[in-house]
């Protein structure tokens, strides 16, 4: 199986930065894509960010501009630099991941970090 371990979030002024970061650990073979998602209080859950094994991104409308998710496939984890937050950046962002154990792949999900913006 796969473990995710999320850090990196925390409460921060409108405008402000964090870095979430997500290391993946366990027995597999490859990580093909990697995923933030967040969900807000009474919102659906929403892909945030993405990343394909050789480094092509993607970015939810919202977050174009501000936000920059990268990866090191040496330590198996991905990044999220989020910057300019706004208070509706306030969500708990979770990591998800698609790897390749032995004779199958799947989606593997962090537990998730909780981001607050506020003054």
């Amino acid at each position: 199986q796969v473990q995710l371990v999320e850090s990196g979030g925390g409460l921060v002024q409108p405008g402000g930065s964090l870095r979430l970061s997500c290391a993946a650990s366990g027995r597999f073979f490859s990580i093909r894509a990697m995923r933030w998602y967040r969900q807000a209080p009474g919102k659906e859950r929403e892909l945030v960010a993405a990343i394909t094994s050789g480094g092509i991104a993607n970015y939810a409308d919202s977050v174009k501009g501000r936000f920059t998710i990268s990866r090191d496939n040496a330590k198996n984890t991905v990044y999220l630099q989020m910057n300019l937050l706004k208070p509706e950046d306030t969500a708990v962002y979770c990591c998800n991941v698609y790897a390749t154990l032995t004779g199958f792949s799947r989606d593997f999900w962090g537990q998730g970090t909780q981001v607050t913006v506020s003054s």
